[in-house]
């Protein structure tokens, strides 16, 4: 029955998502039509519908701008699927769906695997629908609740592998290494916190190095970009630029990038210690979640397919139906108001373009206040509610073993 429901998903989403499949984006039918997808443009902007190698070849002069701007496994994930594909931008899109319809998959088992029909708050959400294949984040969610699933079983090392794979697709599976190890420790297990860092960061460097000795250059460019970048547009950093100078390219990258730093590591000690002064014995691994939540508030980047980062954790240790639904509307208002926006910015008024930036904005800002109220909610949740459907019988025959 999850499977069944999350097929449906995926196709309501696919729905949404088919106007834009073709590429053929002439007449603004990524805003009008609220299909946008980073897959389409992206077989011509990384190169891609000939044989260039990620990081190996340089970009040809087909590319449209620099290349190589994301994560090894992310961008050998469209390598293969452009070797299916061709220059077809159709079935390039298609061809990258189905590899992000099974990280779909395989998330939603874990997931049932953990907390058994909590996995709908997952299967079911919007987010999931208008986002699935927006970009390759799945790939990276995926990993980072199988790396979970793997901790919550003892399997230490399996988990730091499938935090390092993850972070070989999108960085953020390397913040969990953070809860993670935490955990072991208040256990009274350094050594298996060791073991879980120690196979996440080498499982990271096993996959980057050959390209980072072998193309140097590209291998570089995720971290230049990113580096570089100015505040994006789904970032509380963005609005508080245009609403101070009016601006829409704020240029802020050091200033935005050591704020940012700033902000969440004092966040996230400041919500530790609350946490633990209200429950000393709180499981440290269910900190996973407000990490993500005040990285992405206090990052200066928030793209819009990001949230899917959170929906497993909705599940995992914050299950407040109130709170996720809250979550979802704000999520999609973000999503139409964004979109809706651009075409406006462009010169569009038909189909769903139109909406001024100032709703786009407030959209930003409410669903920041549901994600800072969900971080409420945990820190005031009893974890106790938490514990049983996570620690399954057969776990407890594991533990007996070691």
């Amino acid at each position: 029955m999850v499977f069944l429901l999350l097929a449906g998903t995926l196709a309501l989403g696919h729905a949404v998502k088919a106007p834009c499949v073709s590429g053929d984006w002439g007449d603004g039918r990524q805003y009008t039509r609220l299909c946008y997808t980073d897959i389409a443009p992206l077989l011509g902007k990384e190169d891609l519908a000939g044989d260039r190698l990620p990081y190996l070849d340089p970009c040809g002069s087909g590319a449209e701008g620099a290349c190589d701007e994301y994560p090894v496994l992310t961008m050998w994930t469209m390598r293969v699927a452009a070797w299916t594909s061709g220059a077809d931008i159709a079935r390039f899109v298609y061809a990258n769906a189905i590899l992000l319809w099974l990280a779909a998959f395989a998330t939603a088992l874990c997931l049932y695997v953990m907390v058994g029909s909590r996995a709908l708050y997952f299967v079911l959400a919007p987010t999931l629908a208008i986002y699935a294949t927006t970009n390759w984040d799945l790939i990276a969610v995926a990993f980072a609740t199988g790396a979970t699933l793997a901790y919550l079983r003892r399997r230490d090392g399996w988990a730091g592998l499938l935090l390092g794979l993850g972070a070989a697709a999108k960085l953020y599976p390397a913040l969990l290494v953070i809860p993670f190890v935490a955990g072991r420790l208040r256990q009274g297990e350094p050594e298996r916190g060791t073991r879980l860092a120690a196979a996440a960061f080498g499982t990271w460097v096993v996959v980057n190095l050959p390209f980072a000795i072998g193309g140097t250059s590209g291998w570089w460019e995720f971290f230049r970009y990113n580096t570089e970048r100015t505040a994006d547009w789904d970032s509380l950093w963005f609005i508080a630029c245009h609403r101070l100078t009016g601006e829409l390219g704020c240029s802020v990258d050091w200033p935005a990038d050591l704020g940012s730093a700033i902000l969440f590591l004092a966040s996230v000690a400041i919500v530790w210690r609350l946490k633990a002064v209200r429950d000393a014995e709180f499981p440290r691994w269910t900190l996973g979640f407000p990490i993500l939540v005040l990285f992405l508030l206090s990052s200066k980047v928030y793209s819009p397919q990001f949230s899917l980062w959170l929906l497993p954790w909705f599940a995992l240790a914050v299950p407040n139906l109130q709170l996720f639904v809250a979550f979802q509307l704000a999520d999609v208002g973000v999503y139409v108001t964004r979109f809706s926006w651009f075409g406006t910015m462009i010169g569009l008024d038909s189909g769903l373009a139109g909406l001024p930036i100032g709703a786009f904005e407030i959209a930003v800002v409410v669903r920041a206040a549901i994600l800072l109220l969900c971080v409420v909610a945990w820190v005031r949740r009893s974890e106790t509610t938490l514990t049983q459907p996570l620690v399954p019988a057969r776990v407890a025959v594991v533990d007996a073993a070691d």
